[in-house]
Formats: structure tokens, C-alpha cells, sequence
């Protein structure tokens, strides 16, 4: 499984987590079969670039976005596309990880969005 975290540099699974889905700098992406771990830029109309977050990240294959919080959008962006996204990640990429594993993280609904990100 390739599990998406949104993050602040090009640290791999020694990154921090970033606080904002959208305007992350990067996307760590981690395969969980092979262990194979890679950084994308984050590219999308947040940052300037094209296309949304959500589009990004399904480009790389993920299919689970483990992350701080997430905006309404996004969640409805990412469910469209088949990907499962949780929130309350904090730390590193590898203890987001061990929390999603862990089951400690809450699975991203509407309800549980940051409304101040409904846009």
C-alpha cells in the first residue's frame, strides 16, 4: 500500500509532518510492501503550479493520505478518487505512520474536517 503524508522538506521518513494538506511543500510517499520511499514536490495551484492537492497525490499512487488536518474539499477530492485520508498525525513520518498502523488516527469525514479550510 503507498500511503501519502504531506511534509515540510525532503527528510523521508525523518520529515516532519506538515501542519497544511494543500500548502505542504512536499508529498512523502511511502510504500509499505517494498519499503521504497519518495518525495514529490508539492506542484499544485496552491503552490503556484496546476491542479489540486488531491489530483497530485493520486498521480503518485497513493492510497491513503495520513496527515495533520484536512479542509472539506480535499476529503471530498481525495473519497472521489478511492483515497482514504486520516488526520491527526503529527511528528515524523515515521511515527504518522506508526499512528496510522496503530489505528490512533481519526479517518477524515465532513464532520471531522477544519472547517476553517472550507474552500
Amino acid at each position: 500500500m503507498k500511503i501519502c503524508v504531506p511534509t515540510n522538506g525532503q527528510g523521508g521518513m525523518d520529515d516532519s509532518v506538515s501542519a497544511h494538506f494543500g500548502r505542504a511543500p512536499t508529498y512523502t510517499i511511502v510504500d509499505t510492501e517494498t519499503g521504497q520511499v519518495i518525495v514529490v514536490e508539492n506542484r499544485s495551484d496552491h503552490m503556484g503550479g496546476s491542479g489540486k492537492p488531491p489530483e497530485q497525490v493520486a498521480n503518485t499512487g497513493a492510497e491513503v493520505v495520513v496527515c495533520s488536518g484536512l479542509g472539506p474539499n480535499a476529503i471530498t477530492m481525495l473519497s472521489a478518487r478511492g483515497i482514504a485520508s486520516y488526520t491527526g498525525a503529527t511528528g515524523t513520518v515515521k511515527e504518522a505512520l506508526e499512528s496510522y498502523t496503530q489505528g490512533r488516527l481519526t479517518r477524515a469525514t465532513e464532520e471531522t474536517a477544519c472547517k476553517e479550510h472550507h474552500h
